[in-house]
């Protein structure tokens, strides 16, 4: 296999991964994709123009997810993330490229855009689809949390290793934060901000490092070949190299390979633990007892009895 990887080009996805595929006797290559592209909602980035009209955008959509499909083993997964704006569309795109899709993920994040005229955006859609639903790669020890039956119930039928994250929507996380939970697939994590210390400063969308290793662990293994289209900061590139992927993306921005690489080169060891993290066997999840008292039964009634 003649496969670039572990480093990022510079180039355009489309053109590089038909070059890599051709390279590879037409085998696709890839066991993951995760891609975060431009919104097309004027965002300044360093080459691209986030402008583009309706029918060129949609397009442009089609021929890049096309390229990341044909170059997807049958047994790979496809992540995307998009804005409210395309969302129907990379939907509509992956069906007639053969895509299934497995979840639509709410991606919740504090520090939302604050508006005056609308309801302010706090969430990103996350697209998780497969290209062959019978077979892929899920890990779900990996993401595996505390279900409610162990954490608050005591229940004896729990499964000792945890849930997988569930699909809820909460509409006010912060009025009841004890019901919004990282078992959900309304995933509360937030943006990362100019004042974080995540923050790397040279590009100004950047994808959490937890989400991508919560993304990474549940749907790829150890020395699987993990692919970015648009590279931007390096956070999946960096993520990949800390849970021991092979990897490989691309950017048209010169200055964010450079960078990009620049990061990759000083990545050691990402602290990935999830809020709540899976308890491998044998160790035990704790569990919230509850008082109980002893109380007389009360005669059995109907909800009608008191009705004239």
């Amino acid at each position: 296999m003649s496969t670039i990887e572990n480093t990022i080009i510079h180039g355009d996805c489309i053109s590089i991964l038909e070059k890599q595929l051709k390279q590879n006797n037409g085998e696709p290559f890839i066991d993951l994709v995760f891609a975060d592209p431009p919104f097309n909602i004027g965002y300044s980035y360093d080459k691209y123009k986030d402008n583009l009209d309706y029918d060129n955008y949609v397009s442009w959509t089609n021929d890049w997810m096309t390229a990341c499909t044909a170059a997807l083993k049958d047994n790979g997964s496809f992540w995307i993330a998009i804005g409210d704006e395309y969302a129907a569309e990379i939907k509509i795109t992956a069906r007639k490229l053969g895509l299934t899709m497995r979840n639509w993920i709410i991606w919740y994040y504090t520090f939302g855009q604050n508006t005056k005229a609308k309801f302010s955006r706090s969430h990103t859609h996350i697209f998780y689809f497969a290209k062959n639903d019978k077979s892929l790669t899920f890990n779900d020890l990996e993401v595996r949390v505390p279900s409610a039956r162990q954490t608050t119930y005591a229940d004896k039928r729990a499964d000792g290793r945890g849930k997988i994250p569930d699909d809820t929507w909460i509409i006010r996380p912060q009025a009841i934060p004890d019901a919004f939970l990282d078992s959900e697939d309304t995933w509360h994590i937030p943006r990362v901000c100019g004042t974080f210390k995540e923050r790397k400063g040279f590009h100004g969308c950047q994808m959490p490092e937890k989400l991508l290793g919560r993304i990474i662990k549940v749907a790829s293994n150890p020395e699987d070949l993990v692919f970015d289209p648009f590279s931007g900061s390096g956070t999946t590139v960096a993520v990949a190299k800390t849970l021991n992927r092979r990897y490989l993306a691309t950017d048209i921005s010169e200055n964010y390979v450079q960078q990009g690489l620049a990061r990759l080169e000083s990545t050691q060891n990402i602290d990935l633990t999830d809020t709540v993290a899976y308890n491998p066997p044998g160790v035990q999840t704790p569990i919230r007892k509850r008082k109980t008292k002893k109380t007389k039964t009360a005669p059995t009634t109907s909800l009608f009895d008191n009705e004239e």
